[in-house]
């Protein structure tokens, strides 16, 4: 953790090397900012049929931690928020959502 899912519409989604540029964008992020473990760092574009709402939709889950306070939440997703309307032109709704390490099993 942190897995990092981006919902895009399928007819307006980067190319692939913009989708490359705002990977390693969000992974800066989260190594940086969250202080992520790099290998801990998943980054998952969706494309989809947008329904109604934003067009763009970003789900944050993430362990939570004595470093990951309100502040430096809203620092990231204040970050997040710019990568991807540069990257996509879009306002995103962002959700975060923190879970304690003794309610999370996982494997690989």
């Amino acid at each position: 953790m942190p897995n990092v899912t981006i919902f895009l519409p399928a007819e307006v989604m980067p190319s692939d090397s913009t989708l490359a540029s705002l990977t390693d964008r969000c992974t800066e992020l989260c190594t940086d900012i969250l202080q992520a473990a790099l290998e801990n760092v998943h980054v998952i574009d969706v494309p989809v049929r947008h329904g109604r709402g934003h067009p763009a939709f970003v789900d944050i889950r993430y362990r939570l931690g004595l470093s990951r306070t309100p502040a430096v939440m809203q620092r990231f997703m204040s970050e997040l928020d710019t990568a991807i309307q540069a990257a996509t032109t879009s306002t995103a709704r962002i959700r975060c959502f923190g879970y304690a390490a003794d309610h999370i099993c996982a494997r690989n």
